[in-house]
């Protein structure tokens, strides 16, 4: 997607003003990333249409860009392509519309496309190898344009992030409110003191996630801590395990937007298409626990389910899993 070919220099430069834009606007840096990307594929898909100009742009060249898509194929799978990846690229769109107007541009089309509302499904799981892949993106990242510690900072607490979401299956506001002092390494146990309903648990973790864990708390997050210039440290940040590139403490929505941009960054087709948040980490942990052969009863536990019944989805996801094998 992103290596489609522009042959129009005027294209080229309005996806790059539109990512600037989006920038400006304060997008999340995933979005900054795959959006303009999503609009790349509009734009070639113009160009084939002979529209060189986007004053000539009209609803049927949009309605025929979202034809387009839906009937498009799956690169590696006989399926068409995820209504959430469609949605996606409208979404593009209709962004990139309202870039026009900001621009000055008059007289704009509407898509004329209406996006029904998305539907419930069992959740969204990696699989071992896209978790690899994942784990393998985080030495690739870029620190982002307004990062003043190292890209190795960064990465680090991307390895950090994987390692609490995925290797210890929290919910995302359980990592969010972790402490550095929840962390035993002498006995490999996080201390999830926060959990829902009030209920704590106790979370092995092996030699690997704590040398990932040890990397980032020990010789990077001391760096973010010493970024800040407010008087103090904001709301908890001495002890907070996630910091952010500018010494505070780092929320769940952020980790979430690092998490989808190295999803895009994978350069793999089939993981770029799926929706990805910090669940999905927690949700595919508990899969591959159980097509390892651990009992629910233990997943539960290791989980913080407070019965079977919410455990009891992973034996719909794993069976769904082998049958599309």
């Amino acid at each position: 997607m992103k290596s489609l070919p522009l042959n129009n220099t005027g294209f080229e430069y309005l996806q790059t003003g539109f990512r600037e834009w989006l920038d400006i606007l304060g997008y999340c840096e995933s979005s900054v990333y795959s959006v303009p990307h999503y609009l790349r594929s509009f734009l070639h898909h113009l160009e084939g249409l002979g529209v060189n100009s986007v004053r000539d742009m009209q609803q049927k060249h949009i309605k025929s860009f979202y034809n387009h898509i839906s009937q498009r194929p799956h690169i590696r799978h006989a399926t068409g392509l995820s209504d959430s990846y469609i949605r996606m690229h409208m979404q593009a769109v209709e962004k990139f519309l309202e870039y026009l107007h900001h621009k000055g541009v008059q007289e704009l089309p509407t898509t004329g496309v209406r996006l029904g509302a998305p539907q419930k499904k069992e959740p969204e799981v990696l699989t071992i190898e896209e978790v690899k892949m994942l784990f393998e993106t985080t030495d690739k990242m870029p620190g982002g344009a307004r990062s003043r510690v190292s890209t190795e900072a960064i990465s680090a607490r991307d390895k950090a992030m994987l390692t609490v979401y995925y290797s210890c299956g929290l919910r995302s506001n359980e990592g969010e409110q972790l402490s550095i002092d929840d962390i035993n390494f002498d006995t490999r146990i996080l201390h999830v003191r926060k959990g829902k309903n009030y209920k704590e648990r106790f979370v092995p973790f092996n030699k690997t996630n704590a040398a990932y864990l040890q990397e980032y708390i020990y010789d990077y997050r001391p760096q973010m801590l010493a970024t800040t210039s407010l008087p103090g440290r904001p709301g908890g940040a001495e002890t907070a395990l996630f910091i952010s590139p500018t010494g505070e403490p780092t929320k769940g929505p952020s980790l979430r937007c690092r998490l989808q941009l190295l999803q895009q960054l994978t350069d793999d087709a089939v993981l770029q298409q799926k929706t990805v948040g910090l669940h999905t980490l927690r949700h595919s942990i508990a899969t591959h626990l159980l097509q390892a052969g651990m009992s629910l009863e233990k997943i539960a536990r290791f989980l913080g389910h407070s019965s079977l019944d919410s455990t009891q989805i992973y034996t719909h996801i794993v069976k769904r899993v082998n049958d599309n094998l």
